[in-house]
């Protein structure tokens, strides 16, 4: 198994019928943009102490345990086999050496997940690694006898979030609850059916919130629990004390392949999201702001002048985007979205991927150091951005001294040759890095050949001149920021100053 194990590989997303006007009236506000959005059972108000004290989670188990599901997928694998080839003659027509030839060939393969019952009338979430590729999905009830099949609403691998649906009415529909509220410390509840033995319930304290950067999908904002989760509790219910679904049970990280206290859940607010959506339009179509955004380090923060180590930091303004028809430039760091605070650029890039395209929204950005509003509209996400290659052109120049955090750079002026050869945008405006001491400042710090510098010290620099002559003004003590492009689009790189 990976290190990083999709042991739990659904998250679903409950449904159930409002308890309520109130609430009614504030779901159906909410999601007035989304045609048919499925009802849910919601209850977001604080833990009691009843629930925080119990002794046995016996009465929690009985009420949630109906509504977390089996479920079995069977998919055909086409494979190429190599098999022996006997006759001379058809090993010299097929040109294959050692008397092989490759035979197409199909098998079937069966796997297990969880799943759990968001709605009466049949809704059930899950992982997309659980239902991916499945021609037959059946989805098993909590009583290992009452059987259906299920066909597939939609799926969503950015996020790792699937829906499907069986055919069935008054099935028994978990309660959501805002998974914002869950707080690091609180108690939860592990349901799936791990290993394949039947149903499990393991007990466990959320361990942190908001986890991301794990390479396990491209939106990650887990929640991270010691509860026990193993292969097969995919796209389980991880409830709270008082058996509310805060999120979908999705990931391990194990050297061993089982439980080692580190497991990753969906929270319920994402899934929820992604489930609206795939009811609505049968895919996830998300906010595009049109800048690039880069980690605020401690090292970028001191060299921008910012209070405090929070915001995301504006790499690159893709042109004619959403953020540059806002105003927004390279350099801003974004603090404010729609008037909640920006910790990451991560969390930056959650808020607005949970937001429809055509939505305005308010950012708040800090430049040269003042608090400026900005309103920008959100586009569609685009494909991928320009790719990079590594050639170089001119007779290079060395930039910018010795005695310089600079030192041991070549650098070159950009011309429609190199240009054409890296196929830069034509917009791009800089000096080519063309060489780098390896034990260097700059190389130490991230910079490569076929990298361009935009700026030295919030300085535009568009030839070798002007980016010597820059250079020449800093200490060899002293730190630099430069802008620099690469792989498509740029971002801010400290380069420190040379201890003597």
């Amino acid at each position: 198994m990976r290190s990083l194990e999709n042991s739990c590989r659904s998250r679903a997303i409950p449904v159930v019928r409002l308890s309520n006007l109130v609430c009614g009236m504030f779901l159906l506000l909410q999601f007035a943009s989304l045609s048919a959005a499925p009802v849910l059972k919601t209850d977001n108000s604080a833990l009691g102490s009843e629930s925080a004290a119990r002794f046995s989670f016996g009465p929690v188990v009985k009420k949630v345990s109906p509504s977390v599901v089996n479920i079995y997928t069977a998919k055909t694998i086409r494979e190429n086999t190599r098999v022996p080839m006997d006759d001379a003659f058809l090993r010299q027509f097929f040109g294959l050496p050692g008397g092989f030839q490759s035979v197409p060939r199909e098998r079937r393969e069966q796997s297990l997940g969880s799943g759990v019952i968001v709605t009466e009338d049949g809704y059930i979430l899950t992982n997309n690694h659980v239902v991916e590729a499945a021609d037959e999905i059946k989805v098993a009830l909590a009583d290992d006898k009452t059987i259906y099949d299920a066909k597939i609403v939609g799926t969503d691998p950015q996020t790792d979030v699937a829906l499907i649906k069986v055919e069935a009415g008054h099935l028994p529909a978990i309660t959501v609850t805002d998974s914002d509220k869950l707080s690091v410390g609180d108690v939860v509840l592990a349901i799936g059916n791990p290993f394949g033995v039947g149903q499990a319930v393991t007990m466990g304290i959320v361990s942190a919130k908001g986890r991301g950067g794990m390479g396990i999908v491209d939106y990650e904002d887990f929640i991270q629990t010691d509860a026990s989760i193993n292969p097969g509790n995919s796209g389980g219910a991880l409830v709270d004390a008082a058996g509310r679904l805060v999120g979908i049970n999705s990931a391990i990280l194990s050297r061993s392949g089982g439980n080692q206290g580190i497991g990753f859940a969906i929270p319920i607010n994402l899934a929820r999201f992604v489930m609206e959506r795939l009811v609505a339009e049968g895919r996830v179509v998300r906010g595009y702001l049109g800048f690039t955004l880069q980690a605020l380090t401690p090292e970028l923060a001191r060299a921008f002048g910012l209070p405090e180590n929070s915001g995301a930091l504006v790499g690159d303004v893709t042109p004619r985007s959403p953020a540059a028809e806002a105003g927004l430039k390279e350099g801003d760091v974004v603090v404010e979205f729609e008037s909640r605070k920006v910790n990451d650029s991560r969390q930056l890039r959650l808020m607005a991927a949970e937001i429809a395209p055509g939505a305005k929204v308010q950012l708040t950005v800090l430049r040269d150091g003042k608090k400026q509003p900005l309103m920008l509209r959100l586009g569609d996400t685009p494909g991928e951005g320009l790719g990079r290659l590594s050639a170089r052109n001119s007779p290079p120049k060395r930039s910018p001294g010795n005695a310089s955090p600079l030192a041991g750079m070549l650098i070159e002026g950009i011309d429609g040759r190199t240009r054409w050869q890296l196929n830069l945008p034509a917009q791009l405006r800089g000096v080519l890095v063309v060489e780098l001491d390896p034990a260097s400042p700059a190389a130490i710090a991230g910079l490569r050949a076929g990298d361009v510098i935009l700026e030295i010290q919030r300085q535009p620099v568009t030839s070798t001149e002007e980016a010597v002559t820059l250079g020449k003004k800093i200490s060899a003590e002293e730190s630099v920021l430069l802008r620099v492009w690469s792989n498509g689009s740029s971002h801010y790189v400290v380069v420190h100053g040379i201890k003597s």
